[in-house]
């Protein structure tokens, strides 16, 4: 005979599984394939982990199609689709500083690596905008492509080749090579686009991040090529022979070398306490950043301890996004109106400004 409680407490786990898992690839959808999310990030990534969270009580839910085993959303129709050489995986979370002692400690264990040795961690901001993929052939740009579901998103090449900030000309070393990153916008460009978009009478964008994604997500490029984009690189995946970095510093300084441009500020850090001051400083820094961030990344520096740690589902054991708290605002209410109705009940205002009135 089975377990009653135990049975209840699963097929309660199962329904509320079930209903995140839809409310999840709704709000994927949105944000991958429209451009148009409805919830904040903060707001995502707790349904996120609430899913996670049922999975680690109750491993029989998780499933190939749970929300937590996918990347991004499927391609969306009207683009040629472009099938990823390597995939363009996710990266978990974590939000906190013992979150980030154990992400240390997970990497420690996973390599026996001593306690007392350190692991050196390299550190970036990370930035709100569309990922991209970019393939050299013989050092020129031959195809750009958005994450889609992580092995097939969409074909952006001609988009993309309109932006300033991607040199369509890099070294030939190697000769076949893709580099990643993120196209997004400035906020004095996004701020400056809205008002023309405002002007114009036309669709007026929530954030930065939702203009970049869906100015190069345009079929027409002259569209796109109307646009301010920018674009930071982040990693390089290519073959080896001619080039051998052997760090994720090594990889930044060739991106840099190549003519990308990279996020800043950076550091390389072999202590959780490293890591969480670096990621202060940059939250203490962001409202004076000139571009959008949600968080920091940080990766494990060898690219060898990186081959070893590999990944688990959607995301690789040697990197995570620390992510930063919703951004808070202050309203400073100046006045209340209130008026009385007839059967004596106080109420605000909600007519034309008392002053006119």
């Amino acid at each position: 005979m089975g377990n009653t409680l135990f049975d209840t407490a699963f097929e309660d786990a199962r329904v509320r599984h079930k209903a995140l898992s839809k409310e999840i690839e709704k709000h994927d959808k949105l944000y991958h394939q429209e451009d148009n999310p409805e919830i904040s990030d903060a707001a995502y990534d707790a349904l996120r982990r609430e899913l996670e969270q049922l999975e680690e009580n109750f491993p029989d839910l998780k499933t190939a199609q749970s929300p937590t085993q996918k990347v991004g959303a499927a391609p969306a129709k009207g683009f040629k689709k472009v099938r990823h050489n390597v995939p363009m995986l996710s990266l978990s979370n974590v939000f906190s500083q013992e979150e980030v002692k154990e992400f240390i400690e997970r990497i420690k264990n996973f390599l026996r690596i001593p306690e007392a040795e350190n692991v050196e961690i390299v550190a970036e901001p990370k930035i709100d905008g569309l990922s991209c993929s970019l393939r050299y052939e013989g050092g020129k740009l031959v195809q750009a492509a958005t994450r889609g579901d992580g092995e097939v998103g969409e074909d952006i090449t001609e988009n993309v080749k309109t932006i300033d900030d991607i040199p369509k000309d890099i070294p030939v070393i190697p000769n076949v090579m893709e580099i990643r990153g993120e196209i997004y916008m400035s906020r004095d460009d996004f701020m400056d686009l809205n008002a023309l978009q405002e002007k114009e009478g036309k669709q007026i964008f929530a954030n930065p991040r939702n203009a970049a994604a869906g100015s190069v997500r345009q079929l027409d490029k002259t569209i796109t090529e109307s646009r301010p984009l920018k674009f930071f690189a982040y990693s390089w995946f290519g073959e080896m022979s001619a080039f051998e970095p052997k760090t994720q510093d090594d990889i930044r300084k060739y991106i840099k070398d190549c003519g990308f441009k990279v996020a800043e500020p950076y550091g390389v850090f072999d202590t959780a306490e490293g890591l969480i001051k670096y990621y202060k400083d940059v939250e203490e820094r962001r409202p004076d950043l000139p571009y959008e961030i949600d968080g920091v990344v940080y990766k494990v520096n060898d690219l060898s301890l990186q081959g070893r740690l590999g990944f688990v589902s959607r995301a690789p054991r040697w990197a995570t996004a620390h992510k930063f708290p919703a951004e808070k605002a202050v309203t400073i209410l100046k006045d209340i109106d209130i008026q009385v109705g007839r059967t004596g009940v106080l109420t605000p205002w909600t007519g034309p400004d008392r002053t006119t009135r």
